[in-house]
């Protein structure tokens, strides 16, 4: 028994009441806070490198006001020599010796972004590595491990060391009614790789986080690579990734995928057919997909506003999460790629204020 015998009846209804709080998938939508639906998020891979509490606060302020209701964050922020001490980082990846940084300039900023997200009914999808150098990600594990991108996914060393980091950042939140999910990776790629290669790690990865963590849902945070369709690249199975084999993976509670016709060699009108083709591998399957990035740097209203429409009227998709959340912090701001849409501004209106109306 889990309970002592006299407590038993009353724990076992707070353990209810907890459980409830979590964020689950409901058939082929999610359930947030009791409520099954549709619903709209976004990106914010910088908050959790804010060194100013104040604002941490005003961009979730932002979130929470616009009715968007989950944020992606980065988890990671590897380092392969010692910084500055006012800089952030998350972690030291050394072949002799790596260490995880859980001071006021390390986790303790994600910490604030949970604790934060928590007050305000905002769910957060928290991100263990980057397949880009971008904040270390797998290159900065090659660095340290040897090997190559490709041969990180079976590469003892680096694996061991990416799970330590995991178990540090999953033990600081399983019982947080913040975290939406936690990610194996941004945008795994294994260039040439067998299919089999991504898909047994993140199969066994995935059921490590469980293993930490049976509460929350786990994601692997790809760009939805390798499914049938019209051949061109992103189709292809030639970046190591099957969408319909990853989603079929018992631990991995739903689908990822992203959209970025600029950056793949199509059209923006392909995107509608890419949302239509991962809702009918999701219906299949019974999992709800999440257009977890997407972004175009022109024409920002016609063109996302078509997709949201698309992801919306599909069925299969659960939610989407538009790529990226733009406001003014107290250093200026925050960062603009191009695909930045910032509060206040026309393409704001039409992509976030009229979206959130057309879902409720």
């Amino acid at each position: 028994m889990r309970y002592l015998q006299a407590g038993l009846l009353l724990l076992a209804g707070a353990a209810s009441v907890a459980a409830a709080s979590y964020s689950t998938v409901d058939g082929l939508l999610f359930n947030i806070d009791g409520e099954t639906k549709y619903f709209a998020g976004t990106n914010a891979y910088w908050i959790s490198f804010l060194t100013n509490d104040t604002d941490v606060d005003n961009t979730l302020d932002t979130v929470e006001q616009a009715g968007l209701k989950i944020l992606r964050v980065w988890g990671f922020n590897d380092v392969t020599s010692q910084p500055s001490s006012d800089t952030v980082y998350f972690q030291y990846l050394s072949s002799s010796g790596s260490t995880i940084n859980t001071g006021a300039n390390g986790l303790q900023r994600l910490d604030y972004v949970v604790s934060a997200a928590e007050t305000r009914g905002i769910k957060l999808i928290i991100n263990f590595v980057n397949n880009w150098s971008d904040y270390g990600g797998i290159p900065a594990y090659v660095t340290a491990f040897g090997g190559t991108q490709t041969t990180w996914y079976t590469n003892t060393d680096a694996q061991n060391q990416y799970r330590t980091y995991i178990e540090a950042v999953v033990s600081r939140y399983a019982n947080s009614s913040a975290i939406f999910a936690w990610e194996l990776a941004n945008e795994p790629r294994c260039n040439g790789c067998d299919t089999s290669v991504i898909t047994t790690w993140a199969s066994d990865t995935s059921a490590y986080v469980k293993s930490l963590d049976p509460d929350h849902m786990v994601s692997l945070g790809d760009e939805g690579f390798g499914l049938s369709g019209d051949g061109s690249y992103p189709y292809q199975y030639g970046e190591g990734l099957n969408f319909s084999a990853n989603l079929q993976i018992e631990t991995l509670d739903f689908g990822t995928f992203h959209l970025y016709p600029s950056s793949w060699g199509t059209d923006n009108d392909w995107g509608n057919p890419w949302i239509q083709a991962h809702g009918e591998v999701c219906e299949t399957v019974g999992k709800p997909c999440l257009l977890e990035e997407y972004g175009s740097t022109t024409d920002h209203c016609s063109v996302e506003g078509e997709w949201q429409n698309t992801s919306l009227s599909t069925t299969g998709l659960a939610a989407d999460l538009f790529w990226q959340l733009g406001v003014t912090l107290s250093t200026g701001e925050s960062p603009d790629d191009g695909f930045t849409i910032y509060s206040g501004s026309s393409d704001w209106t039409c992509l976030i204020t009229d979206h959130i109306a057309d879902i409720d």
